[in-house]
Order: structure tokens, then sequence, then C-alpha cells
């Protein structure tokens, strides 16, 4: 497939044969991958007046590509610009060394706490934005699904849209295995092996997102199962059933057992305890993901480990026994 350069200007005609890999993928959005940089308005306006040709007949936004279309693309101006930051440069160098599996569908990555999954929220650069920016010959590269901010381990990209359908496919149907580590207040009962609490999203006028326990949520569930006990926390590793906002934050909360360094939902007496032994980040981890690989379909496992924080404040509580 052809296609320039993202930061250069699109001066030329372009003419694209669609690959079997874009089948069913509106020509709006296909234009947007392959115009980064131009302003939506713009490429509407391109459509509307027919300068886009789909085997040389005009086509609607909505128009669905199919396997050897031939897409002619206008000259469009875009202003030059890169698609990451320069001060950035060795930050999107470091996501090297996360990257725990990649071939041609897909990017298992260890994300770290405090880096965001995309750009926005005034950030202009987050996972997705670096992990293009580190491979510019990616032709296509989207998030799978998403983790909070300070929470740290396991995510996935596609780098196929036939490998992204298949992975969703595989979340909504519960075919994808997600665990998670998170060290919570007090003792984890013996007997308490799910949460089953419908959530309510609530975004405030700043933009932050607050989640909370409601007969008007939707309907969520997360299973737990205990890993170790210490004096005056557990570690248990949860396993979201549903995939709600903050699920498994506000679920522990619900349960009396908020996570330990949580800005949101956690209990500032235990939390200054977790920071007196050096912990400064959420403990949240997503620890394994399983799933069935979009191309072989056989069943793949990946492991997330800890990092230093976690691992050093497992050993301080460790010692304190």
């Amino acid at each position: 497939m052809n296609t320039s350069n993202q930061s250069q200007v699109h001066n030329q005609v372009q003419f694209i044969e669609a690959e079997p890999d874009l089948a069913g993928q509106r020509i709006d959005n296909f234009l947007r991958t392959q115009l980064k940089g131009v302003p939506k308005s713009l490429i509407y306006r391109i459509l509307r007046k027919g300068e886009v040709r789909v085997n040389k007949k005009r086509v609607k936004p909505e128009y669905k590509l199919q396997p050897g279309d031939v897409i002619r693309i206008p000259p469009v101006k875009v202003s030059e610009k890169p698609e990451a930051p320069s001060p950035k440069l060795n930050k999107i160098a470091s996501l090297e060394e996360h990257i725990l599996f990649e071939d041609d569908h897909l990017i298992v990555f260890n994300k770290p706490s405090g880096l965001a999954v995309h750009g926005g929220s005034g950030l202009s650069f987050g996972l997705i934005e670096g992990l293009r920016a580190l491979r510019p010959q990616a032709k296509f590269m989207e998030l799978v699904h998403r983790l909070d901010r300070d929470t740290s381990g396991c995510i996935l990209v596609a780098k196929k849209r036939s490998a992204l359908r298949h992975m969703h496919e595989q979340l909504r149907e519960g075919k994808m295995d997600k665990r998670y580590q998170a060290l919570v207040s007090g003792a984890w009962p013996e007997n308490r092996f799910k949460v089953k609490a419908p959530l309510q999203k609530n975004v405030l006028q700043s933009g932050e997102r607050l989640v909370n326990v409601s007969e008007q949520g939707k309907p969520s569930e997360t299973r737990y199962r205990i890993l170790e006990r210490y004096a005056q926390a557990t570690l248990v590793e949860a396993s979201p059933i549903t995939g709600r906002t903050h699920q498994i934050r506000v679920h522990c909360l619900h349960a009396g057992h908020p996570i330990a360094c949580d800005d949101k939902y956690g209990d500032a007496g235990f939390d200054q305890a977790m920071q007196n032994i050096g912990l400064n980040r959420l403990f949240l981890h997503a620890a394994s993901l399983r799933l069935f690989h979009p191309k072989t379909e056989q069943p793949v496992t990946f492991h997330a480990p800890l990092d230093k924080v976690l691992t050093r404040t497992l050993e301080s509580l460790n010692e304190a026994v």
C-alpha cells in the first residue's frame, strides 16, 4: 500500500488499493488514518465534493471499503508537525524496553504507572502516540482496551484492523482472561470470592471521572483470590468479569478494603502507612493476560512483572511481619 509520510504535506494524488484487512472500514475513518493531521471538516469536504473516488466513483462518508477497491485521494495541504513532540524523544525510545511481546498482529506492553494510554485531558503524549512514533512504518496501531493512568501492567495494542476486531470480540464474549494484583487495606475475608455491584460513572466539571456503586449503574462483577496476607494489608488477585471504568478500585472500596495509594477511592491512614515504607503509586497492576491469538487462534498467556516500587513494598511488608 502506498502511503505518504505522516509528517509531510500530502501534495500529490494518491491511488491506494484496499487490502483485505481493510474490509468493512468506513471510507471517512480510512481517510483519517491516511491523512494524519488533516482536520475532519476537510476530510468530509473532499468527500462531499467528490474529490475522493473509489473505483472512479463518488462515495458517501459511510461507504464501507471492499478488498481490491482503488481509492483516489486528492492533494491536501496540512500543517507540518511531528506526530510526537521532540522533548519526548527519550521517553518514546524508553517504551521499547517495556514491550513484552510483538509480532505482525499485536503488541503486549507492560505499561508503567503514570503513563496515560493516550493523549488528551491536557496531555499531548500517551502510550499509543508513543508507540506510533516508535513504529512509524506501522500502517495501523490502536489500543484494544485501556488501563487507568496510575495502573501498571499488561495492555494490548492491535497492529491490524482484523486483529483489533478479533480481540474486541473476545472481550465482548468474555474469552479474554485479565488478572490484576492489588494491595488492599486490612484482612480480605477468606470467603469473599467476588463483588457484584452496579457502577455509575460521573464526570465532574473539571473533566475528572468518579465512579460509585448505584442501583442506576451498569451491572459489574469482579472475582477475587487471596495471594498473600500481611499485618495490615492483603495482596489479592482481581479478575474483572465486566470492564467498567475504575471497576476494581471501586469494588475493593465497596468491599471495605480500598487499594493502597488510590487518590480517588483510598483510605488516608492506610495510604500514609504505605507511603512510609516507600509506596508512591497506586498498587494496582495488570499482572497477566490470556487470550486467543488473532492469527493462530491458539491460547497465549502474557505476564508483566511488578515494577521495583511494588516489589520493594511487598518486601518491606514481609520484613515487618
